[in-house]
C-alpha cells in the first residue's frame, strides 16, 4: 500500500454504527509506538478474565470474553471508536458501494442507549416516521438500556421481508413510539438532481459513497446541455457523512484546483495531511479526471448550501470547505458537530472471520483552520426548517453524546493552516415543543428552506430564524 491515506466509510448495516469520516492505513496497525507495558494493570485484566471463568453463572466462550474487553476499551474513549467483528466488517467493507441490507437509520451510542443521527433517504425507517434525536429504547422485545451498540445493530438487521418493532422514545411526546418495519435491501443513490424552475438547479446529497462524484459530475453535466445555471442549490440536509474523498471531489467539483478543502491533525504523522482539490486526492486510483468534463461555469454560478443538525461529518467538510474560501452562502441550522477522523485498522483477515478496529485518530480542520468537533459549522444565514421553527427531534448534537471528543482549548490548528476563533451557537437554547400539522419533503415545493434559498440566488429577502419559541413535529415526508 502505497502512503496516501485510504478512506473508509462507517459500519453500514442498515442501522449504520455512528457518524464519521474514516481513514484506513492498514500499516498504522503495525508500529510500534508502544511504551512500558503496564504491569499491574495487565494483571487485573486477567484476574478479571479468570474471575469471569471460573465463577460465572454459566460458562463463557473465551473468543466472546477477548472481544467484549477489546469493544470496551474502544467504546469508553468516544462515540466513533468501535470493535468490528466480522459481520460489522464486512458490512463496513460493502456499504459504501451504495447497497446494504437493514433498516436505513444512522445511529450513535449515548449513555448506553442508542440515538438516531439521521434516517436515510427513501429507506424503510425514512418513511415510516423514524427521525433524527429519536432515541431507541427497545428492538422487538429488548431493552437497548445498556446494550453495547454492536449488538442493536445486530437486531436489527436481517434478511429482506423480515419485519422489526422499533420502539423510541421522542422529544415533545408524553408515551414512547413504535414504529413496525420491514427490512429491505437500501440501495440509496447518493447524488439527485432536478431543475426547480429555469435557470436554477436543486442537487441533493443523501450520503458520501464510492459513485457520489462521478454521479454528481454526470448530473450537473446534464444540467447544463439545456443552457448555463443562474443558481444552484447543494442539499447536505440529514447527511451523515460517508467518504472522505467523495467530500473532497464534490467541493472539488465547485472550487479552484489545488484550493485546500480539509486538513486533518493528530499524533501521528501519517494523521497530518491536507487535502485539497485535486484527483490526487479525490480520485480512489482512478486515472481519467471526473471533474474534467464539468462546465466551466460550475465554478462560479452562484451558490446555496443547505444544512441541518443531522449534516455530519462529510458533509461538514464540504460545506466548511465552501464557507471558507466564500464561495457558497450556508444556510440553515447549525450542523452535528462531527469533526473527528477514524481509522479502520485491520486485526486478523483469517478467511470468513475478519477483524479490524475504529479508531479516532485525528480532528479535522476546515481552510480557515476551523475545527468542528463538538460544535459543527454555523450558517451563514440561520434559517429554521419551517415558517413556524425548526423540526422537534433534530437537536442532538456531537456534542451531546457521552465521551465526545471535546475541542481543543488553544484551538490549535494543523501546520499551515490559520488559525479562526470559534462562538458561541445562538441558538442553543432550549424551545418550546408545537406541532405542525403539515410536513414536507425536501426539494418539494413545501420546503421552507429551499425557499429561502431561492430566495436568496434571486437576491430577494429571506426569512431568517425565528426565536425559539416553536418548532415543528416532523421532518419526515408525508408518503
Amino acid at each position: 500500500m502505497s502512503g496516501r491515506l485510504r478512506t473508509f466509510a462507517l459500519i453500514s448495516v442498515g442501522a449504520f454504527a455512528g457518524v464519521a469520516v474514516s481513514l484506513g492505513i492498514s500499516a498504522y496497525a503495525f508500529r510500534d509506538t508502544r511504551g512500558p507495558i503496564p504491569l499491574e494493570e495487565i494483571r487485573q485484566l486477567t484476574d478479571v478474565f479468570g474471575a469471569i471463568k471460573n465463577h460465572y453463572v454459566e460458562p463463557v466462550e473465551d473468543r466472546k470474553l477477548i472481544q467484549e474487553a477489546i469493544s470496551g476499551m474502544l467504546t469508553g474513549l468516544d462515540p466513533h471508536s468501535a470493535f468490528l467483528d466480522a459481520d460489522a466488517f464486512k458490512d463496513l467493507q460493502t456499504s459504501t458501494q451504495g447497497e446494504f441490507g437493514g433498516l436505513g437509520i444512522e445511529v450513535a451510542p449515548e449513555d448506553g442507549a442508542v440515538r438516531v443521527v439521521a434516517p436515510i433517504d427513501d429507506t424503510p425507517a425514512f418513511r415510516a416516521g423514524i427521525k433524527a434525536g429519536d432515541l431507541i429504547i427497545k428492538i422487538d422485545e429488548t431493552l437497548t438500556r445498556g446494550m453495547p451498540l454492536s449488538e442493536a445493530v445486530k437486531l436489527m438487521r436481517g434478511k429482506k421481508g423480515t419485519a422489526v418493532t422499533l420502539t423510541v422514545a421522542r422529544k415533545g411526546e408524553a408515551k414512547p413510539l413504535e414504529f413496525r418495519l420491514v427490512r429491505d435491501v437500501i440501495r440509496t443513490q447518493s447524488v439527485k438532481i432536478k431543475v426547480i424552475e429555469p435557470g436554477y438547479a436543486f442537487v441533493r446529497i443523501s450520503q458520501f459513497q464510492e459513485r457520489t462524484v462521478e454521479d454528481l459530475a454526470r448530473h450537473l453535466g446534464d444540467a447544463y446541455k439545456s443552457g448555463p445555471l443562474k443558481g444552484l442549490v447543494l442539499d447536505l440536509r440529514n447527511d451523515p457523512g460517508g467518504l472522505l474523498h467523495s467530500a473532497i471531489g464534490v467541493s472539488a467539483a465547485f472550487l479552484p484546483k489545488g484550493a485546500l478543502v480539509v486538513s486533518t491533525d493528530g499524533r501521528m504523522s501519517d494523521a497530518k495531511r491536507r487535502f485539497v482539490a485535486s484527483p490526487d486526492d479525490y480520485q480512489r486510483g482512478r486515472r481519467d479526471d471526473l471533474l474534467a468534463r464539468l462546465p466551466q461555469e460550475v465554478k462560479s454560478v452562484p451558490m446555496v448550501v443547505l444544512v441541518n443538525g443531522a449534516s455530519a461529518s462529510a458533509s461538514e467538510i464540504v460545506a466548511g470547505a465552501l464557507q471558507d474560501h466564500k464561495r457558497a452562502t450556508v444556510m440553515g441550522v447549525q450542523t452535528f458537530g462531527k469533526g473527528s477522523v477514524q481509522t479502520i485498522i485491520p486485526l486478523r483477515a483469517d478467511g470468513d472471520r475478519p477483524a479490524a478496529i475504529k479508531l479516532t485518530t485525528a480532528r479535522y480542520y476546515t481552510p480557515s483552520g476551523r475545527s468542528i468537533q463538538a460544535k459543527g459549522i454555523e450558517p451563514d444565514l440561520m434559517v429554521d426548517d419551517t415558517a413556524q421553527g425548526s423540526f422537534a427531534g433534530l437537536q442532538i448534537r456531537e456534542a451531546d453524546l457521552a465521551r465526545h471528543l471535546e475541542q481543543k482549548k488553544d484551538s490549535t490548528a494543523p501546520v499551515g493552516a490559520s488559525r479562526d476563533g470559534a462562538t458561541a451557537d445562538p441558538h442553543g437554547e432550549s424551545r418550546t415543543e408545537a406541532p405542525v400539522a403539515k410536513r414536507y419533503e425536501f426539494g418539494s415545493t413545501e420546503d421552507f428552506q429551499l425557499q429561502q434559498a431561492m430566495n436568496h440566488l434571486k437576491g430577494l429577502p429571506v426569512e431568517t430564524a425565528k426565536k425559539p419559541e416553536s418548532v415543528a413535529a416532523s421532518s419526515a415526508p408525508s408518503r
